[in-house]
């Protein structure tokens, strides 16, 4: 382990330790294509000389946007941090007025881009920013393509400066920018440290029951988040051989064409994966419908260590057997594991795919503490239903008098880049970083998170409402893919709800309603959905106090998009971009129209 300090060790770590035949492997016109540890760092060190020729220096930032995750990514990630410069990934989603910020905020001289879509938004603002050359992934005319660069890498001939730069290269030296999405204001350039990721990759690997050489992951959650970038280097250091899916669309495809043992995923993800396998066993018919139903009951009541008892553990024997190992198929067979992370889990979900014998270990982190803070185990007695899990060895966390977690380690931020200020206002003078997050560690040391600290509001008769809380609560209704609790000084609590229009097609077709053209708008306006989605309002409002029930909600006429800035690319709610679209709706709400 004492290897391993800088992020450009976890590769020549695997090849010394493990080195793999398929260290990732990446799909190029229908074809996976692989390469091998030795690969890997073969055309890593050709990209380091190549940018050594065009002039790039220790401390230029280069900046990276690919649409999906592919091998390409990896090799330059490596290629930069070897000879000292720093990786600035930019999420392929954002605006171009954002691609401009963040490349004139870094101050990136070079820029390599996936595909002809990112390329076109490049394009549009590249005059304005200080970029010397753009190179593509994909071969696109007219623009320089990255094997140029491998190409003018075969030449040895300065790889002993490679080696002296990557030997000057310390745990402490800036690593990455990673631009923190935000879901208000400008993107903040986070500085990470070797050391930061490091820390983060080591502390979280004893958590993690992968066997060395033995497991194939499928990635593709975005590598620009530290998330899925940290699991990829932790993936290095358990020589998991990696396959990148092809898109959000064909991951269906990818995984049962590769089977792997371990995935990422975020919630809205799992929650989508338990909605199409309920819309699959609604469709079945008589004996095969009551006993999938009756599995899945059985199931969202499960806990762990067989907590329930004998009895119960002979019923779940048997769904397992029946029902369960079809889920278990459907996502390649060989699943053991998936970590989630980036919002908050529902229970419900963690319960069921525990039950199907394909365990969620949800994780909490920031970009800030690159990423992970606490993980669940399922090893140990270290998983526990409705909590994040333990917190990391190598990590210290205490809970402010206002429930706020406070967290310090080798893992927090070195700061926000260029903004002092900002790194102030969340680091105080004992190093603790302030996450914003509201939350408590139980008698055993797990830690639960409650809400954000910024999004509780108080409403005009003085109660504190935690939004997060009910909204979470709220999407485990089929009828509701999207919510935003409101009432920061009003009198109640209200919503916007973003209907699940997919699932409410489908229900209205069971049940011979007519929905006019079937799309948003007439959905969102019919009187029967809303009577409908009342319902499911009105039966989970139970679970909360008076003061804070949604007490009214309105429908949006349209779907909520990363594309459209309602949510940022973790699928988080951009609160003031929806609040400004809606405020109709909002006034609405409260009787001001």
């Amino acid at each position: 382990m004492n290897d391993i300090k800088r992020l450009f060790d976890f590769p020549y770590y695997q090849l010394e330790n493990h080195p793999l035949d398929v260290a990732f492997a990446t799909k190029y016109d229908g074809k996976w294509e692989t390469v091998s540890t030795q690969q890997y760092i073969d055309k890593a060190n050709a990209i380091s000389r190549g940018l050594l020729r065009l002039g790039v220096k220790p401390n230029d930032k280069i900046a990276v946007i690919s649409t999906n995750n592919r091998t390409e990514w990896n090799i330059m990630d490596i290629g930069i941090l070897q000879i000292g410069a720093q990786n600035v990934p930019i999420y392929p989603t954002i605006s171009e007025e954002d691609y401009e910020y963040v490349l004139n905020h870094s101050g990136a001289t070079y820029c390599f881009v996936s595909d002809e879509e990112i390329l076109e938004k490049l394009n549009s603002i590249k005059a304005t920013t200080s970029l010397l050359e753009v190179y593509s992934f994909d071969e696109i005319t007219g623009c320089k393509n990255w094997k140029e660069l491998l190409k003018s890498g075969e030449d040895k001939a300065n790889q002993d400066e490679v080696d002296k730069l990557k030997k000057a290269v310390t745990e402490d030296d800036l690593a990455t920018l990673i631009y923190t999405s935000g879901t208000t204001g400008r993107p903040k350039g986070v500085m990470l440290t070797h050391k930061n990721i490091v820390s983060d990759v080591l502390g979280s690997a004893p958590r993690v029951p992968f066997d060395t050489g033995t497991y194939v992951g499928l990635s593709f959650l975005p590598v620009c988040h530290i998330f899925e970038r940290m699991i990829l280097y932790l993936y290095q250091y358990y020589s998991v051989s990696v396959y990148f899916a092809e898109s959000i669309e064909k991951i269906s495809d990818n995984l049962k064409e590769v089977k792997p043992h371990v995935i990422t995923a975020v919630p809205r993800l799992l929650e989508k994966v338990y909605d199409k396998i309920i819309a699959k066993g609604t469709a079945l018919g008589g004996v095969k419908q009551k006993l999938f139903y009756w599995a899945v009951e059985l199931g969202l009541e499960y806990e762990p260590y067989g907590q329930n008892g004998w009895w119960y553990e002979t019923k779940l024997k048997l769904a397992r057997k029946l029902i369960f190992s079809k889920w278990k198929e459907g996502l390649g067979g060989n699943i053991d594991l998936i970590v989630s992370g980036s919002a908050a889990l529902q229970p419900r979900l963690a319960r069921v795919f525990a039950a199907a014998e394909i365990p969620v270990m949800e994780g909490y982190g920031l970009t800030e503490t690159s990423p992970v803070i606490a993980v669940n185990d399922e090893r140990n007695g270290g998983f526990r239903i409705g909590t994040v899990g333990k917190v990391l060895d190598n990590v210290e966390v205490k809970i402010a008098e206002d429930g706020e977690i406070l967290t310090k380690g080798p893992n927090v931020m070195k700061g926000y880049y260029k903004d002092e200020e900002k790194t102030r206002e969340v680091i105080n003078s004992e190093g603790f970083f302030h996450t914003g997050d509201i939350g408590e560690i139980d008698k055993d040391g797990f830690l639960k998170i409650t809400d954000r600290k910024k999004e509780m509001f108080k409403t005009s008769g003085g109660k504190y409402v935690a939004p997060q809380l009910i909204e979470n609560t709220m999407k485990q209704s089929r009828f509701i893919e999207q919510i935003m609790v409101v009432g920061d000084g009003e009198k109640m609590p209200a919503a916007l709800i973003q209907p699940n229009y997919e699932f409410i097609t489908e229900w209205a077709q069971r049940k011979n309603i007519d929905l006019g053209a079937g799309d948003p708008a007439d959905i969102s306006r019919n009187n029967l959905v809303r009577e409908r989605i009342q319902e499911e309002v009105d039966f989970y409002n139970q679970k909360f106090g008076k003061w804070e029930r949604v007490k009214t909600f309105e429908l949006t006429p349209d779907p909520w998009t990363i594309e459209d800035e309602h949510l940022t690319p973790t699928m988080k709610l951009k609160r003031r971009n929806i609040r400004d679209r809606y405020q109709d709706l909002y006034e609405k709400l409260y009787g001001r129209f």
